[in-house]
């Protein structure tokens, strides 16, 4: 008799059991989604952007460097001599390096920038350490030394270096700029040999041979 009295456990319908099923399932996807942005999400970092691709070779990107830094080099040390010289020669070589230079300097840097190369906006370290010694010396040491070191030896590695380029660079914008630009090198050496002659006859120095 209890038996019969006793409520029996009611059994899920199969309606109740395809509700309990989708709820799971519901569950599971919104936790999914929470734990796994979607793709595109996870590529983005807030602040970072892809640095331009160099379109050149590593030849040429280097000629591009070593340029801009040599370049530099000579505006600076013309820039000292600007200040310290009072050989009349002296200052008119300086502030035609300047001009030539900065000049030669602004088209070089465009140019890399549209290569995408990243060149630099100052001399090299030991372009820095010789220009440091230059600028500790005063008087006729001063241009000889201004002459001898941004005049002629400076002069002599930048040529080569732009030689070079006009003949083997990858880039036919490059190997342009490069031979543009050395009759103005080329000048510039005459015209320290020149000046060099004179600053060691000042300086009480024989001529070189």
């Amino acid at each position: 008799m209890n038996d019969v009295l006793r409520p029996r456990p009611c059994s899920p319908t199969p309606f109740a059991r395809w509700g309990r099923v989708a709820i799971a399932a519901a569950a599971i996807g919104l936790i999914a989604g929470v734990q796994a942005p979607p793709a595109s999400a996870q590529a983005v970092v807030p602040g970072a952007s892809a640095a331009p691709a160099s379109k050149v070779t590593h030849k040429d990107a280097a000629f591009l460097k070593q340029a801009a830094e040599n370049g530099h080099a000579e505006v600076e040390g013309s820039k000292l001599a600007l200040q310290k010289s009072s050989n009349a020669d002296v200052k008119t070589f300086a502030q035609q390096m300047v001009d030539d230079h900065t000049k030669a300097g602004d088209e070089l840097a465009a140019l890399a920038a549209s290569k995408g190369v990243e060149v630099s906006k100052d001399p090299s370290v030991l372009q820095k350490g010789k220009l440091k010694m230059l600028g500790a010396r005063d008087g006729a040491s001063f241009d000889r030394h201004y002459a001898e070191s941004v005049g002629v030896a400076a002069h002599k590695d930048t040529i080569k270096l732009f030689e070079k380029a006009a003949k083997e660079s990858d880039d036919a914008d490059v190997k342009a700029f490069a031979a543009k630009t050395l009759p103005t090198l080329q000048h510039h050496l005459q015209t320290a040999q020149t000046l060099e002659t004179a600053t060691r006859a000042a300086d009480g120095k024989k001529p070189k041979k």
